[in-house]
């Protein structure tokens, strides 16, 4: 399975939401390279955002083949630190879809550090093909919550000082649609973590 071209489309409006939405913020984004409390806890990603991760991985290996390697070793030891707790399976990496599974998975890895992210200088080593996940996370998005209703969500981080109206104002669009369509092109629900992200196609474990 391949990414779909149209990625670059949907990374481009991003990048272009991101970039738009810090403008109007101002000092009020407290995002920037060291601050990398985002960068903490599992999440789950989707397909495109695995296959995105993957390509990204490839090129790092023809560029860049020793920062590759680190990042892969990286994932694995994340991987083998957590696998006893993984609700999903280990040699796909596919998270479950059970409710007991989903259950695990709100207290699964919640302090690990990424694999993607160097600590020593703080900067994310795959940035530019992250998942959606990170791409939106500082700015105001809309999201709807439990019971349907809709708000404002930003990192915690940011905005302290802001009104309402001031965030409002910052509020940061994203392309839901563009990337449901991307995702029904691909034909694949699972969802995984960065770190089998990082080294699909390659052996997981040693």
């Amino acid at each position: 399975m391949s990414l779909p071209a149209a990625d670059a489309k949907l990374v481009q409006i991003m990048d272009t939401n991101l970039a738009e939405a810090a403008r109007r913020a101002g000092s009020h984004l407290a995002c920037r390279i060291g601050c990398t409390q985002c960068c903490h806890g599992a999440f789950a990603i989707n397909a495109l955002d695995a296959l995105r991760l993957r390509k990204g991985m490839e090129e790092l290996r023809a560029a860049d083949p020793l920062r590759a390697q680190q990042i892969e070793q990286r994932a694995r030891a994340w991987i083998m630190r957590y696998a006893p707790d993984f609700p999903g399976d280990l040699v796909t990496g596919t998270l479950g879809t059970s409710d007991e599974d989903r259950e695990r998975f709100e207290d699964f890895a919640d302090d690990a550090a990424c694999p993607a992210l160097d600590l020593a200088t703080g900067r994310c080593e795959v940035y530019a093909w992250r998942p959606m996940t990170c791409r939106i996370f500082g700015p105001p998005v809309r999201s709807a919550g439990e019971h349907g209703e809709e708000g404002l969500g930003h990192c915690e981080l940011c905005f302290t000082t802001a009104t309402p109206e001031e965030v409002a104002s910052c509020e940061m669009p994203v392309p839901h649609e563009l990337e449901a369509e991307l995702l029904e092109r691909i034909g694949d629900t699972h969802e995984t973590v960065v770190a089998f992200a990082l080294l699909s196609g390659r052996h997981l474990l040693p």
